[in-house]
């Protein structure tokens, strides 16, 4: 994982491994554009605690992702 990426809406860094995963997640592994949790969740329509919520459903689930 490459250090200090940051988001490509407001420009945030270093983003979390929970940013990147939720990101690669809902928009596919090979993504190149980034989006902290408050831009990804505009962008979804949902509420930051909506994806957190959702983030803990995939790593109970075994995701290697976060």
């Amino acid at each position: 994982m490459k250090d200090n990426i940051r988001c490509f809406a407001c420009g945030k860094e270093p983003l979390t491994k929970d940013e990147i995963g939720i990101n690669k997640k809902l928009l596919g592994s090979k993504i190149r554009q980034f989006y902290c949790l408050e831009c990804f969740a505009e962008y979804f329509g949902v509420t930051t605690d909506e994806l957190l919520a959702k983030i803990e459903v995939f790593k109970d689930q075994g995701c290697t992702l976060f």
